[in-house]
This record gives C-alpha cells, structure tokens and sequence, in this order.
C-alpha cells in the first residue's frame, strides 16, 4: 500500500483514516474523495481531494488511472438507519459503488478493501460469541448489502485474483466527525450530550448489548489489516473485530465516574431499536487476532475518559 484512493472520505472512518495515511504514506499518495465537498474540512484542504461519485464507473476508473493509485479502500456507504429509511437509494449506492470499485481494482491489478459490519448478522445469527463463520440472515437493507458485499469481494478473490481485504466493524465511537444515521451513533451522542447538557435520553433501550471500537483501534485495524502477509489471510474479507460491548446503562456508569452528575434516560427510538435487537451481542475476533495480529487498545474506561477530554476541547473552541 503505497499510493491510496478513498471513497467515501468525509465520512466518519474516512475522515480520520485520510489523516492517519497522509503521515504514514505522505499528502501526495493519499488521494481522497466523496460526492460532495465540505468547506474547510482538512480532508479537502491538507492534501489531494476530488468529487467522485462511486456510482460512475467510469469516473472512479479515471481517478485511479490519473493518480496511479495501488490501493483502493472503499467506505462510501449508507448506514443502517439511514438505509432503512431509504432501501432502494441504500442498494444502488451501497452496491453499485462497491461494484464499480471492485472492477475498478480488477482492471488495473490494485489491492482492494471495505468495510463490512456487525449488520451482516441477524436474528437467527448465535448473538454470544459471533463466530467468524455463521449464519447470516440480516433483516436490513444495509445489513443485506454487507453480506452481498462480503460475497462479493470474495467472488472477486477467487474468480479474478484480487487481493480484497476487510472487516466487519462494530459500532464505531470517535470524537472528531459525527455519525451519519448508524443504529449505535447513541454511543457518540451520548459523550456529546454529557458535555453540553449533563444528561442524555437514549434512543437504545436499557439492556442492549453491542460491539463497539473506539476509532482509534478501527484505523489501526485498517492499516495493519492491509500491511498483512497476504499469505496470512484466511478469512480475508470479513473479519470479525471488536473492542468492547456494552449496554446504554454501561456507558452511562463510566461516563459518571468522570462526571458524577451526569444523567441518563431512554426515549426509544423503534426502527434502531429494532435493528439492535436483531444484531449479536458480542462477537468471537479470534481470527483476526490469529491471522494478522488485530488488538485493540481501548477498553471502555479508557476511550470514555479519552473521549471526554478531547470533545471537550473541540466544544470549547467551536463556543
């Protein structure tokens, strides 16, 4: 991985992965890109950035051929949330993009990573101890486009000999972007809401259980997840990964031992809701950890008392 495209790349993970490969691989072998432009952000300002729309096959082919890229890591997607608002929308962008990025790495021989999701699990999955290889009958739409992803790198893998590579991630916490329409975005809300009003009502009810990771451990993931031995890749397209798993009550209670007079109440959103229940409790990242040496530095505690002090410097400046 010396010279990288990103799709998707004012998004949650992109916006933070394209900070992290600029200082390893240099501003110029990082070329970033999304559909839209926002004023100011550093990914548009602090190195090469272009509008791509994934859906156009032929603009992501001329992107990659112009910058001589060796690495695509697609993350344009819509969330599951999002998604389930919005099904028809969700399939074309969500497949037709990661289409298009996959033919785009076979045409020019390029080394090739997505990201999948806890969401490719559902209700008939085990929901104690996900393992690696189980059965997947998701009930969302973007839960569906995940596990047709996930076949589909794979197909591209053994039929065409790309080196495709990817995890599935759990919810992810980071104190730099928003989410945008995820079922666990409570778990940054939450951190946001104890800063500004001292109390949060959460949209997950009490005793649901989910996998999350703070960002810092998923850019990690990314990166040493592409720098493996191919060789070593067994499970190369879905990797199970997780930190932590915890219910809303859970991260309530360390948020309180930073601040004691925070306060929590639930205002349940069904369709999230529905979606969490449907998704396991926690997952089995054995192979991951076996296979490329995936090991995640944040416990809860840890990202909560991290978490607390650098979104509280980021909402000073921004009063």
């Amino acid at each position: 991985m010396k010279k990288v495209l990103i799709t998707g790349a004012l998004g949650q993970i992109g916006s933070e992965l394209v900070e992290r490969l600029r200082k390893d691989l240099g501003k110029d072998n990082v070329i970033a890109t999304d559909i839209r432009e926002i004023e100011g952000s550093p990914v548009v300002t602090d190195g090469i950035f272009e509008i791509l729309d994934c859906t156009g096959q032929q603009a992501m082919m001329d992107t990659a051929k112009k910058y001589e890229v060796d690495t695509i890591i697609h993350l344009a997607s819509l969330l599951s949330a999002t998604a389930e608002k919005h099904p028809q929308f969700a399939w074309n962008l969500n497949m037709t993009g990661l289409t298009n990025a996959l033919e785009t790495a076979r045409e020019l021989n390029l080394k090739y990573f997505s990201p999948s999701s806890i969401a490719a699990f559902g209700p008939s999955t085990p929901m104690d101890g996900t393992p690696q290889v189980t059965i997947q009958r998701p009930n969302t739409m973007y839960g569906v486009t995940k596990v047709a992803g996930e076949l589909l790198c794979d197909y591209y893998h053994t039929k065409f000999g790309v080196d495709t590579r990817g995890v599935r991630f759990p919810g992810l916490i980071s104190w730099k972007t928003l989410p945008g329409g995820g079922t666990t975005d409570y778990a940054v809300d939450i951190y946001y809401e104890a800063i500004k009003n001292g109390h949060y009502d959460s949209f997950i009810a009490q005793g649901t259980k989910m996998d999350m990771m703070y960002m810092d451990d998923a850019i990690d993931a990314i990166v040493d997840l592409m720098n493996a031995p191919e060789e070593n890749l067994i499970d190369r397209n879905a990797f199970n990964i997780t930190a932590m798993s915890f219910e809303p009550e859970e991260i309530a209670a360390s948020i309180k031992k930073y601040m004691p007079e925070f306060t929590m109440g639930y205002d349940v959103d069904p369709v999230r809701q529905g979606i969490a229940d449907s998704w396991p409790n926690y997952i089995d990242d054995t192979a991951a950890r076996k296979q490329w040496g995936f090991n995640p530095k944040y416990d809860l505690d840890a990202m909560t008392k991290d978490m607390l002090e650098k979104l509280g410097e980021k909402l000073a400046k921004e009063a």
